[in-house]
């Protein structure tokens, strides 16, 4: 048995980024506003994460109308041309219903065009609008990101690639181009809470980014010792010398107090859950349930102080090196969730490292 350890610890240098779908919002007066507005609201959001010293931000694909980005790679070139540090990358991009070579190309453009900031976190998508859109079968669904997730993960390495599968053309020493910088474009894959779906991402060598929306954080104990059980065994097999980091995204919001926060979430979250549900067949929420979401679940909602302790107290039980907080959810105005970010950059942040560094 090797000696390569895999556990991770959370500590002050971990990673504290922030995500978006783009969701449809209400102007002042609770009017709905255009998706193109949306979309430069969300740059003026990534704006102001750059300059608060946020490391990244991540922009979520939909084909639907109470979300307004389909396309994060060109908003992404877009916050490109107006930041200078913060990393860019996606909150998923839905690999299995685009072209993987068409997706490297993108970010490896992004990459070029943000001098080396761009970032893709790879996924299926909790949402299906993609697949009838673009021509694919939902009875193809773990077949399509399999094979897709097997090419991408090839055309990382830069060199010319021989490939062929059931869903696209045969490659033969194929190469991509733009070739990165670093010679390496970031790369994540989301998981949701399956064992195959962790075991993916060690065998192609993509860290993991925990989706964790909704009950208790620990429930994902089981999968991070997976993943460091496999990494162990790749080890073995490879010689592996580094651990894969690992990451979580989830939701909440930030205000000056509990009370505050609470207030301001609940009518939007309720509206963007209950829309859902009544396409899933899910319950009404309540507002109970949503409290007790934000005290012992995945929802970080609250004061910039009780909100920074609870992504402490997870990213010490999952040993975490990157935490996402979505801090869009539902139609929350522009000027509430520029806040949200101004406290999470100026506070959530120094006290989460503070937390971790003690």
């Amino acid at each position: 048995m090797t000696e390569f350890d895999p556990a991770l610890t959370a500590g002050p240098d971990i990673e504290l980024g922030l995500d978006t779908f783009g969701d449809m919002t209400v102007d002042e007066d609770g009017k709905r506003k255009s998706a193109s507005q949306v979309i430069r609201d969300v740059v003026a959001q990534a704006v102001l994460a750059d300059e608060l010293g946020v490391y990244s931000i991540g922009l979520g694909e939909h084909h639907r109308d109470d979300f307004a980005i389909s396309a994060p790679d060109i908003v992404l070139a877009a916050i490109a041309g107006q930041t200078g540090r913060i990393r860019l990358g996606t909150a998923v991009t839905v690999l299995s219903s685009d072209d993987p070579i068409r997706v490297y190309e993108r970010f490896a453009t992004l990459d070029a065009v943000s001098r080396g900031r761009a970032e893709v976190i790879l996924g299926r998508g909790s949402f299906t609008e993609s697949f009838p859109l673009f021509g694919f079968d939902l009875d193809d669904y773990e077949m399509l990101f399999e094979e897709k997730l097997d090419l991408f993960a090839r055309l990382r390495t830069e060199q010319p690639v021989t490939w062929s599968g059931r869903h696209r053309s045969t490659l033969h020493e194929q190469r991509v181009y733009p070739r990165t910088e670093s010679g390496h474009l970031a790369a994540w894959i989301g998981v949701g809470g399956s064992p195959e779906s962790v075991v993916r991402s060690v065998t192609h060598q993509i860290p993991m980014m925990l989706a964790i929306i909704g009950g208790a954080p620990d429930r994902f104990v089981p999968y991070v010792d997976l993943y460091r059980r496999a990494q162990v065994q790749l080890a073995d097999q490879t010689g592996q010398t580094a651990a894969m980091p690992l990451g979580a995204h989830s939701p909440g919001h930030v205000a000056d107090t509990d009370e505050q926060a609470l207030d301001e979430y609940w009518p939007h979250y309720r509206a963007m859950h209950d829309r859902i549900g009544r396409e899933r067949g899910w319950p009404a929420t309540t507002k109970d349930q949503l409290i007790a979401e934000t005290r012992t679940g995945s929802q970080y909602v609250g004061s910039p102080d009780t909100v920074a302790a609870r992504i402490a107290e997870t990213a010490k039980r999952l040993g975490l090196t990157r935490f996402d907080f979505k801090y869009a959810s539902g139609p929350m105005g522009h000027a509430t969730l520029m806040r949200s970010i101004e406290l999470y950059g100026t506070r959530v942040i120094p006290r989460v490292r503070e937390l971790l560094g003690s």
